[in-house]
């Protein structure tokens, strides 16, 4: 399965000059946040490809207006061809106007979507905005990640974090990092594949998307 992960950072060769050749293949689209609907709508238009996403800080504007034919993944444990998709959205709130949670808010949130994954049999893809704390996140409180996520990778240990929120632009920063619990911390922002062997996923443990699973 290949997996195209978008986020932060819009290319024209998704949209303006849509590249079809660049998309052969390619099964899912997930976006780790911080883009207009408007860009997602026209991505999935143009691919035909199934788009999975969560919110990022600045998209309080998906309150109003949420990308229409995605797949909402912010508190959600969804299915997709065998694999267990797990989404959390947002950032540490470092102001009233960005959707943002402070680190015990993240904390509740983890725990109980973490009961929901294990009670699903694991997760595959843990879908974020923000960083894992300490794993390409940065100093400043708008950049910081959530410590909380820590446990849930060492309790549900998936294959693969997949969050956006740091900029590549930024100082240092590394595309794929390796988390102790064996996870793949993979920074989607702009975009990054992610290929999985088919030979590896179970498909028929569920089959399409699952509805969402209420906090």
């Amino acid at each position: 399965m290949r997996i195209l992960a978008i986020s932060d950072v819009e290319e024209e060769w998704l949209t303006v000059y849509y590249d079809a050749e660049r998309m052969r293949g390619v099964d899912l689209i997930i976006s780790c946040g911080d883009l207009p609907a408007s860009y997602l709508e026209h991505i999935v238009t143009l691919s035909n490809v199934p788009l999975a996403y969560v919110p990022g800080n600045h998209d309080t504007a998906y309150r109003q207006h949420a990308p229409e034919g995605c797949v909402p993944l912010d508190g959600a444990v969804r299915s997709f061809r065998g694999l267990n998709i797990m989404g959390i959205g947002g950032s540490v709130r470092y102001n009233e106007r960005v959707y943002g949670f402070t680190e015990q808010e993240m904390r509740w949130r983890a725990m109980s979507m973490g009961a929901v994954g294990a009670s699903m049999g694991g997760v595959d893809i843990l879908v974020t905005h923000a960083p894992v704390a300490g794993y390409g996140d940065m100093e400043d409180l708008p950049h910081r990640g959530f410590a909380a996520f820590e446990t849930l990778l060492n309790h549900l240990k998936p294959r693969y974090l997949v969050h956006g929120h740091i900029h590549m632009s930024y100082a240092r920063v590394k595309r794929v990092r390796t988390h102790p619990s064996g996870t793949t911390l993979v920074n989607a922002c702009g975009h990054t594949w992610i290929d999985i062997p088919d030979e590896t996923i179970d498909p028929t443990r569920h089959r399409g998307f699952l509805r969402p699973s209420p906090l």
